[in-house]
């Protein structure tokens, strides 16, 4: 059957939203917010740091105050990632577009979207939302530190938050992917040539050259007396070129991979149904499958009521040996509908590729509304985008570093 109406339609439709990766901190403007655990790793650093340096500048504070004003200086700094992301997250819902959550890690954050922008007015603008906020927060910082008694231990933590802010927002500006600037760039090419995923290669080559360019600033700060001792801040530096070089790499290989697309929603690459009840063998179902008038349908598992249960999963299916298969219930190798693996009709190009990409080898459940479509492969998608090469991991991401 090419569809099927049931109640079971709805509730895989009400299960897709997107699992988070880190600590549930909760909700905010309705956004889920996510602690990935390398921050603590970061969050214990800079507090011990900082707060060394405030017990030794500000004497004869105690080590243990230092250390409470190094870790309210950590919250402020995740506050301000948090509000940077929000920024993406708040403009982004506000163009239709749609947010799975966002995630505070170790080198900043990222704001995951449902599906890329529309347009490339669309992009720019979501895209340069999170340093407009950076800015911004860092010239309120910066006048209270003005407005605060010079030499104190406020003005200090106030001038170095609103540094902590600007730089923050200046950097994520900057021309190359994963930056947020990157994307602006990506837009500005999309704009001039049409094409959104030459955008994607522009800014990943520009990424690449912005990661080589601070990986050397970082070494070459070594070379100069006063930081020539500054080896926790080199090595972070090298961590953040890394990383850019790695996401510039996956956004060059996601736009050849998107470039590759076919040009159809996942309701039209999605195989038929062939609707069997739980409880039939499963060479049974094999034989109504064949008599089917549809090509290549997928055979669906029903229970009593009529109602959707699953569809025979595959590699279970090729396991169960001739001679067993009509004993064998088809229940017994149907894969359950899962929220992971269902996926709204309307979805083509860059954003079917993401929506799989945490199984791109798997079967997904193809629904709008309480119509269900049929079964989309996820090896077959993949098989048409790299037939040579199984694509790397994309997303829709705002960093900030």
């Amino acid at each position: 059957m090419s569809e099927h109406r049931t109640a079971s339609a709805t509730a895989a439709r009400e299960r897709t939203e997107e699992r988070g990766s880190g600590i549930p901190l909760g909700r905010l403007a309705g956004v889920p917010i996510y602690l990935a655990p390398s921050w603590l790793l970061l969050a214990a650093l800079i507090t011990l740091t900082y707060g060394t340096i405030v017990q030794t500048r500000a004497q004869p504070l105690p080590f243990s105050t230092g250390l409470l004003v190094g870790f309210g200086f950590v919250v402020c700094l995740l506050v301000s990632v948090l509000l940077h992301e929000l920024g993406h997250a708040v403009t982004s819902r506000r163009s239709g577009i749609g947010v799975r959550g966002i995630t505070l890690e170790m080198l900043g954050g990222y704001t995951e979207m449902e599906r890329e922008a529309p347009r490339p007015g669309v992009e720019l603008l979501v895209s340069l939302a999170g340093p407009v906020v950076s800015l911004v927060l860092g010239l309120l910082a910066a006048g209270a530190a003005v407005v605060l008694p010079s030499g104190g231990i406020a003005a200090t933590f106030a001038f170095q938050l609103a540094l902590s802010n600007i730089v923050v927002g200046v950097f994520n500006a900057l021309p190359g992917l994963p930056l947020d600037g990157g994307r602006a760039l990506q837009a500005l090419v999309w704009k001039l040539t049409g094409d959104a995923n030459v955008g994607r290669r522009v800014a990943g080559w520009f990424g690449r050259l912005l990661a080589l360019a601070t990986a050397g600033s970082a070494l070459l700060l070594l070379e100069f007396r006063p930081f020539h001792k500054a080896y926790f801040g080199v090595a972070f530096t090298l961590l953040v070129a890394i990383t850019m070089w790695v996401g510039a790499g996956q956004a060059i290989r996601h736009a050849k991979a998107a470039a590759r697309l076919p040009p159809f929603s996942a309701r039209e690459l999605a195989r038929p149904l062939v609707a069997v009840r739980s409880g039939t063998p499963l060479a049974e179902a094999d034989r109504i499958a064949e008599l089917s008038d549809d090509r290549g349908p997928v055979v669906a598992v029903v229970d009593s009521a009529g109602s959707l249960v699953g569809f025979v999963h595959r590699a279970k299916a090729r396991a169960v040996p001739v001679e067993r298969r009509p004993w064998v219930p088809i229940v017994d190798v149907a894969a359950r509908i899962d929220r992971h693996h269902v996926l709204a009709g309307d979805l083509r190009g860059t954003d079917l590729l993401m929506a799989i990409r945490d199984d791109p080898g798997g079967d997904y459940l193809v629904v709008t509304g309480e119509d269900v479509h049929g079964v989309l492969r996820g090896a077959e998608l993949v098989s048409l985008v790299a037939p040579t090469r199984r694509p790397r991991r994309p997303t829709v991401r705002r960093n900030s570093a």
